[in-house]
């Protein structure tokens, strides 16, 4: 029998949970749907980390489109919705961290790096023209 198939494995791998029964939802009003997908691009997946929980695929970002589909359904405002998965999650969920002391590197650090570059070629530069100086004199 085992040459029968050939030994085959399955090719595809199977996911042992069951599909979500709210995996494939959307708000009957379409308003409603524009502002929690407007919502859900805006928080980050926390598996993917490089994908919002609108684009992601992970169980977890299908629980907090579940969650931001319901509320927006009850009426809660997308800025209160937003606050609550960041106590929930951490700052980590949103791609607009507020500015404090945990994240004061993440939005100073790149004027610091350009600041650093423009010293350091400013610095080239001069010592360029002073060893051009000092080779005509």
């Amino acid at each position: 029998m085992m040459l029968a198939n050939g030994g085959a494995v399955p090719v595809t791998a199977q996911d042992r949970l069951p599909p979500a029964p709210y995996a494939y939802e959307q708000l009957r009003d379409p308003a409603k749907e524009a502002r929690a997908k407007a919502l859900m691009d805006e928080l980050r997946c926390l598996v993917c980390q490089g994908q919002s929980i609108a684009d992601s695929d992970a169980p977890l970002a299908g629980d907090m489109r579940h969650e931001v589909r319901s509320k927006i359904a009850a009426g809660e405002s997308p800025e209160a919705i937003k606050k609550w998965l960041v106590a929930r999650y951490g700052n980590w969920v949103s791609y607009d961290p507020p500015f404090d002391a945990a994240t004061a590197f993440l939005w100073l650090g790149p004027f610091l790096f350009l600041l650093l570059g423009g010293w350091l070629a400013f610095g080239r530069f001069r010592r360029g023209e002073d060893d051009a100086a000092e080779g005509g004199a």
